[in-house]
């Protein structure tokens, strides 16, 4: 660490390089710290000479990043010999203010980002070098990246610098991101978190991530995940637990927690997710962050998948692939990337062409709020995000709505997504767990109700059970007849929510019932509880607000929607309708414009 006098005004301290100015010195001086890659670029008011600084040399070069208008004819440039944390830094004068601030390139959007990069403002590998170093520095404490590839990521980064030299242009060219680790990226391990597979290394890339490279990425890492994607935690035997970077003592959510917290910790500026039970949406609320689980169907999946399996060009039920971000804009940027056919199939016949949102203003949209749900409870944090959304949208004369009979019967689609969801798992599961879990189902006759002390899997139910309980319990040995059945139930559903969209644009509920909670390993999922102010039930039946969305295959976008009174994120989902995923996403661009979106964690603990 070194530190500067500078005359008759204030210390300036650089460390990791950021640069730490003594609020008690600066005598009302406005100091704004922009890293550039390695470098660091100071904009301040405070009086400057060049003999505050050994070394320093004078410069008639243009501050680039004083955009404020001021003179840019003068500046002073440090450099690594005078301070090592720093490579170079620029200070010109700006209009004095009451408060000190610091920004990085590691928390821009990647919108800034590539404008940046196009005006010549900062390059690929400065980005990318800078993201590591804040990789290396804060993931011991988040572990986010469980798959650090960051030789290949200063090699794209290089590449990409070449590819803009020679005034080559796309849309994620240079910009630094990350992927879930269930995508396939050729030599490098695809687990899914299981110790048997731990050294699995297919030998091409996932299709999503291809498009990613396509469009100029550059890949800093893999992002930890559950045990086989199924948990609403990321830990697993092989790369341990990822912690959320508001509570290090809470979860960063599943399956795509790593991701959300990489965002989060300002570990790139993308990721790549899935979602099946709410796997995007969940850690982006509990991190604070954006993410869209698309239309079903609408990104390819080919190359996440569980290994050893081959990746085929198939349609997933209920499962799709997604982006997340930091901000909404973002989210529609890589929706970009990600959505169209897979070339090995429909993309032979057609390709995409996605409506644009019906509205541009928030005071068009016509929104159904809903807050609670009929099997579960909808904790305190979580009803106040819902409903500072619902207030905006009124503030800014939207037309909301509390109910609708449109509204396809909620406790029924629950229990259709329990079915659906379970009889996919459970296909493959081994000969042995099915056999007994067909025993426990065929004692669905008996009269005795599961408690948490004997659960589903191990207790038999009655018959008329409509517990969720039962209903995963049916559903994981659905035989194909009643499979159809449910299917065919399903798309009465669907033509419901054609319906309901007829009538309005978008529909803001919950995510889960709660913010992040305290990491909970214990057991079998089956006898986990969720705490909802104070009460406790069934871990799984949380899942119920993301099958809302899931079940009839429908966009959905998550956004931050405030904090609770312990400070955590608040997140909650605007679902769409079928194939209209920019309707969300503008809706999610507008309301960040007016409730605000992300912020980092320091930054909130501060305010």
């Amino acid at each position: 660490m070194e530190k500067a006098d500078l005359p008759g005004a204030a210390h300036m301290v650089l460390a990791d390089g950021v640069v730490h100015l003594d609020p008690a010195m600066t005598s009302g001086g406005r100091t704004v710290c922009r890293p550039r890659g390695n470098n660091v670029a100071i904009v301040t008011s405070i009086p400057l000479c060049e003999t505050a600084f050994h070394g320093l040399r004078q410069s008639s070069q243009l501050c680039r990043h004083c955009d404020l208008g001021y003179d840019r004819t003068s500046a002073l440039i440090f450099t690594r010999s005078t301070f090592p944390f720093a490579r170079s830094g620029i200070l010109c004068p700006l209009r004095q203010t009451d408060t000190v601030e610091f920004m990085e390139w590691n928390f821009r959007s990647a919108e800034e980002l590539a404008a940046a990069l196009r005006a010549g403002d900062v390059t690929s590998v400065e980005l990318t070098d800078e993201a590591i170093a804040r990789i290396e520095r804060d993931d011991k404490a988040i572990n986010a990246i469980c798959v650090r590839t960051f030789d290949r990521a200063r090699a794209a980064a290089h590449r990409a610098d070449q590819a803009r030299a020679r005034g080559e242009d796309r849309p994620l060219l240079g910009i630094p991101v990350t992927v879930k680790e269930c995508y396939n990226i050729a030599g490098l391990p695809t687990t899914w978190g299981m110790p048997m597979h731990r050294n699995y290394m297919p030998a091409e890339d996932a299709l999503q991530v291809s498009r990613l490279e396509a469009a100029g990425a550059v890949v800093l890492g893999k992002t930890n995940v559950p045990l086989m994607l199924r948990d609403i935690q990321s830990f697993n035997e092989i790369y341990g637990t990822t912690n959320n970077p508001w509570d290090h003592d809470r979860t960063s959510g599943g399956s795509s927690g790593g991701s959300a917290a990489a965002l989060a910790a300002g570990f790139g500026a993308l990721s790549i997710g899935s979602d099946l039970a709410g796997s995007l949406r969940t850690p982006a609320h509990f991190c604070g962050v954006y993410a869209h689980k698309p239309t079903l169907g609408l990104a390819p999946t080919r190359g996440m998948v569980a290994p050893p399996a081959p990746a085929l060009p198939i349609d997933l039920d209920l499962a799709v692939v997604g982006p997340m971000a930091r901000t909404a804009r973002d989210l529609a940027l890589l929706l970009d990337v990600m959505a169209g056919p897979d070339p090995l199939t429909h993309g032979v016949a057609y390709d995409v062409a996605l409506p644009p949102a019906r509205h541009e203003r928030l005071s068009d949209f016509r929104v159904l709020i809903i807050e609670d749900h009929p099997l579960i409870p909808t904790g305190s944090a979580v009803r106040a995000g819902v409903n500072r959304v619902a207030e905006a949208l009124v503030d800014e004369g939207a037309r909301v709505e509390r109910r609708s009979p449109l509204l396809p019967d909620p406790a029924e689609a629950a229990t259709l997504y329990m079915l659906l969801m379970l009889s996919n798992a459970a296909a493959g599961l081994s000969v042995d767990v099915y056999e007994q879990l067909q025993t426990h189902a065929a004692a669905l006759n008996s009269p005795t109700p599961p408690t948490p002390q004997a659960p589903p899997a191990a207790s038999p139910l009655s018959a008329d059970d409509r517990s969720l309980d039962a209903a995963r319990l049916r559903g994981m040995v659905l035989s194909h007849r009643d499979w159809v059945e449910a299917n065919n139930r399903r798309e009465l559903h669907r033509h419901g929510w054609r319906q309901l969209f007829a009538e309005f644009d978008a529909v803001v509920c919950p995510i889960t019932p709660t913010p992040a909670f305290p990491h909970d390993h214990n057991g079998g999922l089956e006898h986990r509880r969720i705490d909802i102010d104070g009460v406790e039930y069934p871990y799984f039946d949380q899942l119920v607000w993301a099958g809302v969305a899931t079940m009839p295959g429908l966009p959905a976008t998550a956004i931050p929607a405030g904090r609770s009174p312990e400070g955590l994120p608040v997140g909650v989902q605007l679902i769409g309708p079928m194939f209209e995923d920019r309707t969300p996403l503008r809706l999610a661009e507008l309301l960040e414009q007016k409730i605000g979106g992300f912020q980092t964690p320091a930054e909130s603990r501060h305010r």
